[in-house]
């Protein structure tokens, strides 16, 4: 069980990892090795090192090699798994999913193949009590961003490269909004498993977020020194690895 009013923090590790095959054809993603250790060793470890020590981990993809991992680790503190292997229910669906092992306290959500320098404490200060979400966000580019107003509350998302726009306000001019690239590291009310009822059992929570945040306050948190690397890709690894050097100093 849960300490009363101890942070959890759910550790996305059940994709399939098709960008990183080979290597993800004989083992999943959360046991990619970067500098001879786990990728999700890191996570966890970075997350540890800023106070979080109650864990919940989904898994799928070579599920039972993720159980037996952890199983060994019992530095690991509080550890409860979430198993997916019926179905592999993307990110929305996963803490759908996860409900019964939420402590009701807000949870922080991290994806395995990040490797950051993320001030989580930072991150769940800026939370608010009465948002549904707060999304660690950067100015890094890419295709797709997220949408905000300049109080930082999230109003929809744009692929640049299409054109594509996302947003329940008619008359949004994305021209005047912020437009920052997600993370995959957030924080979120446990409350939100209720508004997730009458969803599928596979959905994406960028989807859902779009889907709701007229009704309820999303907010966006920029961390202006944020390192990070999504450990999506063979051509990653190494620069991983660079990072994880560099952030020891």
């Amino acid at each position: 069980m849960s300490p009363e009013g101890e942070i959890q923090a759910f550790i996305f590790a059940a994709g399939l990892g098709t960008r990183l095959r080979p290597i993800t054809d004989t083992m999943p993603k959360a046991l990619v090795p970067i500098a001879n250790r786990p990728l999700i060793e890191h996570v966890i470890e970075s997350l540890q090192c800023q106070g979080i020590n109650d864990f919940i981990v989904n898994v799928h993809h070579f599920a039972e090699q993720v159980e037996e991992y952890l199983a060994e680790r019992s530095d690991f503190g509080s550890l409860a798994i979430s198993d997916e292997r019926d179905l592999l229910r993307e990110t929305g669906g996963a803490i759908k999913h996860a409900e019964p092992l939420f402590n009701g306290n807000p949870f922080v959500v991290h994806n395995v193949d990040i490797i950051s320098n993320v001030d989580l404490q930072n991150l769940l200060s800026m939370h608010k009590e009465n948002s549904l979400a707060t999304l660690l966000v950067s100015d890094r580019k890419t295709q797709r961003y997220l949408l905000f107003n300049d109080d930082m509350r999230l109003v929809g998302w744009t692929n640049v490269a299409t054109g594509e726009v996302k947003t329940p306000y008619k008359d949004l001019d994305i021209n005047q909004c912020r437009k920052y690239a997600f993370s995959g590291i957030h924080v979120i009310e446990p409350r939100i498993c209720s508004l997730m009822t009458n969803w599928p059992d596979k959905f994406s929570i960028i989807d859902f977020y779009l889907d709701v945040l007229a009704q309820q306050e999303i907010y966006g948190v920029v961390q202006d020194n944020l390192r990070m690397i999504d450990v999506g890709k063979l051509n990653s690894l190494d620069d991983a690895e660079k990072l994880l050097d560099e952030l020891k100093d």
